[in-house]
């Protein structure tokens, strides 16, 4: 396709699909308070749920504007839908927003999306940022970490064709290899992963109430800017290790002009003759491979300060783990030398430079075995994986970090991880799985994933189970995860060993969830349970969660239909549940099995309290999947006529938008 042509398909495809059409008005300019979200809504409503962060989220749509706010739209594939709370700020060249500090910050950090280039590969272009009309400083924004395309695992060529012509595809309800005539598939073919973000130390305090407003230059070269959100933040000095080995003795440049990964190595190694931590001081340190740590400190002086930044290398043959490119990272020995024991990573960035999607590629950011670890502080993006774990191995301690822009999830337990714990972390972005515990081969035992926040995963979940032995999810926040996915998986898929003991999902919230399969052409539930390789039947205790403002179901139990005979979820226990808001169910079931309901209380459903298709045999005793009602589910949406299994099966009912989430 000529590239004129390709740019004019571009348009023509972010118009079509709400990138540049402005469906709501521009706030008009003025001042005005500031409103302090998070996850997009009045703090209130998710009170004790999710990370504690030192910044204060302020959305767009919220400021002061002279450009157009676009959403609320939740359609896949759309810039609304990708932001925070469904809803962003679109500027032309020339126009701005402005946010008024709700509390002293010397730091902002911008979520925003910009054009791709015609041919693919991203642009840059300026954003200008002043306080209170002050002196102007410079963003260089891009869009080279951005912009995916097509069928997984994606293409950074918005002219190229089907990767996949032999899948089923919704957009020709066919499989295009196998129908005649072959249909014609519009390019750029399902655009998705807009957005990134970039961090900025302002050089000064500044007070609440001053104004940080954001201008898109009238020469840009970037057609239009979205802004999604500004997060302010009051960072404090940069911190001094004193007693340690310092890797500027070393050789490690603190420019980024020359590699330091030599220089680290190093350090580690004089650190641990002399039983000493490792200092990173502020700087850039350019690293472009692994550094191997085992029985190691290393600390920098704060995230906001020191950067251990790199670029993907393409390696001269694949390696013995298919791997075909190196980046920047930190990882243990592998499982099957060992592993590694009493790492301590510490309050530094770690910046990659992935921009592609290659699934047998070791570019995480954290990697390998650590057992008897800590990992505190850091702040990741631009990485495959923010933290990818191959066990088996134990105790490992993962707190307090911020893992943005990922290109697949943030941090995943992969086979044999016990004993550790996910807490306090904020992950938004990520083109996969958020948090992931995946026990293939061997069972992921005794962890618990406790009060993070999630935001708008591009692909698949903000936290998924996938098997395994007496996990907790609890207290976790999980918002707009955008398509083929949920807040919240448990699922028997991808190969993993069977649930067993106990799983306690235990005072989570998701938000906006409840998302679009794109394969089965229904709307899946903020909670999904999904029986696709053997049953669930481990004794799994859903606990005081609240659902709110679900796109489509707030709970949904399914098979897949090739084995919807085979496989059943049994003994699902939901007690003291809040349901504030479906499109269509609060329950759909799509497998056969059973689940018990006390105190589960629903308001503002759409269509029915309980979808039951059972496993589709529609036998005259009812339904193959059974509820039972433990006493008091209020909200009407259990009635008598429901139970034990009653047919009422409309997998696509109208969908009525809830509300937005109010106060119980």
């Amino acid at each position: 396709m000529p590239r004129s042509t390709l740019t004019a398909a571009l348009v023509a495809a972010a118009t079509a699909c709400g990138l540049l059409a402005p469906p709501a008005s521009a706030t008009s300019a003025g001042s005005a308070a500031p409103v302090v979200t998070r996850a997009a809504l009045d703090p209130a409503l998710v009170a004790g749920r999710g990370a504690t962060v030192a910044f204060a989220e302020q959305e767009a749509e919220n400021a002061v504007t002279s450009g157009t706010v676009i959403g609320p739209d939740r359609t896949a594939y759309t810039l609304p839908a990708e932001a925070s709370g469904r809803k962003a700020v679109r500027l032309a060249p020339g126009q701005h927003v402005e946010f008024t500090l709700p509390a002293r910050a010397n730091a902002i950090t911008v979520r925003y999306s910009i054009p791709d280039a015609p041919g693919g590969g991203g642009i840059t272009a300026p954003l200008d940022v002043t306080v209170n009309g002050g002196r102007r400083t410079t963003m260089t924004l891009t869009s080279q970490y951005a912009w995916l395309y097509n069928q997984y695992p994606f293409s950074n060529d918005p002219g190229a064709g089907l990767l996949h012509p032999d899948w089923w595809i919704t957009e020709c309800a066919c499989v295009p290899s196998a129908t005649t005539p072959p249909p014609v598939i519009a390019k750029p073919f399902r655009p998705n992963h807009f957005y990134d973000e970039q961090r900025l130390l302002l050089g000064r305090t500044y007070r609440a109430g001053d104004r940080v407003r954001l201008t898109v230059p009238a020469g840009s070269k970037a057609e239009w800017t979205v802004i999604d959100l500004l997060d302010s933040e009051l960072v404090g000095p940069p911190k001094i290790e004193l007693r340690a080995a310092n890797v500027l003795a070393f050789g490690a440049d603190p420019t980024g002009r020359r590699d330091s990964a030599r220089a680290i190595d190093q350090a580690i190694a004089y650190a641990k003759r002399k039983g000493l931590k490792v200092y990173l001081p502020p700087g850039t340190y350019q690293v472009n491979r692994h550094i191997i740590v085992d029985d190691v400190t290393i600390t920098g002086a704060g995230n906001w300060y020191t950067i251990v930044k790199g670029r993907e290398v393409a390696l001269p043959a694949p390696a013995p783990d298919g791997s075909v490119h190196t980046g920047v990272g930190f990882y243990g020995r592998p499982a099957s030398e060992g592993g590694s024991r009493d790492v301590h990573l510490s309050d530094f960035a770690i910046e990659g430079d992935v921009r592609e999607r290659i699934d047998t590629d070791q570019v995480n950011g954290i990697g390998g075995a650590m057992s008897d670890s800590t990992i505190d502080g850091l702040h990741i993006r631009h990485t495959k994986v923010g933290m990818w774990f191959d066990g088996p191995m134990t105790n490992l301690r993962i707190t307090n970090n911020i893992i943005v822009d990922q290109i697949a999830d943030a941090i995943n337990f992969h086979t044999g991880v016990s004993g550790s714990l996910v807490s306090n972390n904020f992950i938004r972005n990520t083109g996969d799985d958020a948090l992931a515990m995946w026990s293939e081969k061997s069972a992921n035992t005794g962890n618990t994933i406790d009060h993070n926040t999630v935001q708008t995963p591009v692909l698949a979940n903000g936290i998924a189970v996938y098997g395994g032995t007496d996990n907790t999810i609890s207290g976790n926040l999980v918002a707009d995860p955008i398509r083929e996915g949920s807040a919240l998986q448990v699922g028997s898929r991808f190969g993993a060993e069977p649930f067993a003991g106990r799983l306690d999902i235990t005072g989570n919230t998701t938000v906006r969830s409840g998302t679009y399969e794109l394969n089965w052409n229904i709307g899946l539930g903020a909670l999904w349970f999904y029986a696709l390789e053997r049953d669930i039947s481990a004794d799994i205790r859903v606990t005081g969660n609240d659902f709110l403002d679900n796109t489509y179901n707030a709970i949904m139990l399914v098979s897949e239909w090739s084995v919807k005979d085979l496989y059943a979820i049994d003994g699902v226990h939901f007690k003291d549940i809040r349901v504030d808001g479906t499109g269509t169910s609060v329950v759909s079931a799509r497998v056969k099995g059973s689940a018990t309901f006390e105190n589960v209380d629903a308001r503002n459903v759409g269509a029915v309290g309980v979808n039951n298709c059972g496993s589709f045999g529609f036998p005259a005793t009812g339904s193959e999947f059974s509820l039972t009602d433990r006493g008091g589910n209020d909200g009407g949406w259990l009635a008598p006529w429901l139970l034990p299994n009653t047919i009422t099966c409309d997998d696509r009912p109208p969908v009525v938008p809830p509300p937005a989430p109010s106060p119980w």
